[in-house]
């Protein structure tokens, strides 16, 4: 058993596909990113996975100035993986909530670095959809011009304390990009929902928003509910989406409408 660390996304996914369609739920931030890198390779980059009697068992990938992005293990595991990685720079970890902490905790007894506490996200998945009750007037949209869909997005980055999106080509390269988005319409757009495409039978609904001037009123889990319902038409097999575990509001909808928290992950600042 051993870790093995390449640039070579190719390689990498040659031996790794397997592995994270095994479990497309569970693995969604790592297939719908690496699909992205398969296809715009980054310079700097650097996958690793875990192999057992010939047999992938878990991965990791690390982008330039990004957390590590690792997929559950145990920490004996972590402490491998950070011993094998010491001596690279390392910004941080994101994973499930134990592995993340056992690789921060590894990787400070390694190199003295103190890891912070950052990000917690929840993961859900899609049970048996409903329908929020009441449905709220209005109807789903999918077609709106680009500049709205960019007005849209850059307004909601602000929301969550993210940079606007200057101009179209920074739009372009965000992974906003590679959405498909679902606007819910009432007098004009009130709220919006983003999916991502396809990948082993698993669709991620990302992001939901609603503008402040417009909540209240069932919008979000109408515009939500519609993009899930789009997304089992279309055959998938998993939908899942994030929440913030603090956000009490938006997990209790989220429940209403058929999602079930699977997992939960942190997210550590190495500095």
């Amino acid at each position: 058993m051993g870790w093995h660390l390449t640039e070579d996304i190719d390689d990498f996914l040659a031996r790794a596909d397997d592995f994270l369609r095994s479990k497309p739920a569970l693995h969604t931030s790592p297939l719908t990113r690496l699909e992205k890198l398969r296809k715009q390779e980054e310079a700097g980059t650097l996958f690793g996975r875990l192999e057992q009697d010939g047999e992938v068992r878990a991965i990791c990938y690390r982008r330039p100035s990004q957390r590590l992005l690792l997929t559950a293990v145990t920490p004996d595991q972590a402490d491998a993986l950070a011993a094998e990685l010491a001596g690279r720079p390392l910004s941080g970890v994101t994973a499930e909530d134990d592995t993340a902490t056992a690789f921060a905790e590894a990787w400070q007894r390694r190199t003295d670095v103190v890891p912070v506490p950052g990000v917690r996200v929840r993961l859900h998945r899609l049970g048996t959809l409903t329908p929020p009750e009441p449905m709220p007037e209005g109807h789903a949209v999918d077609a709106l011009d680009r500049a709205e869909i960019i007005r849209w997005c850059s307004e909601f980055a602000t929301a969550v304390g993210q940079a606007p999106f200057a101009d179209e080509r920074s739009w372009a390269a965000s992974n906003f990009a590679d959405k498909r988005f679902t606007f819910w319409a009432a007098d004009g757009p009130v709220a919006m929902a983003g999916a991502t495409a396809m990948v082993a039978g698993m669709v991620r609904v990302d992001p939901v928003y609603t503008p402040a001037r417009f909540r209240g009123r069932g919008y979000a889990g109408a515009v939500t509910f519609a993009v899930s319902q789009a997304a089992l038409a279309a055959g998938a097999t998993d939908v899942v989406l994030y929440t913030d575990p603090a956000n009490v509001t938006s997990n209790a909808l989220y429940r209403r409408l058929g999602y079930v928290p699977i997992a939960a992950f942190t997210g550590y600042d190495f500095r």
